[in-house]
């Protein structure tokens, strides 16, 4: 698994490749908290275009982390999710908490 985070306006943008599963999960958590804190962003977008595998702890970082900005008043949102992994987020219920778009550039026009 792999992951790249960048910040767009007040937006911090987490590209997720490969499988997220247990072993990078607590990586990808660390650093997308420390990034939240020391970049100052307000809304999270979980791009995950590149995404072949996902597991409970996957899920746990995602949820996660759309609570804690949502406590701050932001919203989170996840884009380019393939119908595999989609099928997983939508049994799990994250559907209905964060809302799924086709791509980051209709993601970032909602968030923006």
């Amino acid at each position: 698994m792999g992951y790249e985070i960048r910040k767009e306006g007040n937006i911090l943008i987490v590209k997720v490749y490969g499988e997220f599963d247990l072993h990078a999960a607590d990586y990808a958590r660390r650093d997308i908290d420390s990034q939240i804190r020391a970049q100052g962003v307000k809304h999270l977008l979980f791009d995950l275009g590149s995404l072949t595998f996902i597991d409970s702890s996957g899920l746990g970082v995602i949820l996660g982390r759309y609570r804690k900005v949502s406590e701050s008043g932001g919203r989170a949102a996840i884009s380019g999710t393939p119908p595999n992994i989609k099928k997983v987020m939508e049994i799990s219920g994250l559907n209905r908490l964060m809302p799924f778009f086709v791509d980051r550039a209709s993601a970032m026009l909602e968030l923006g």
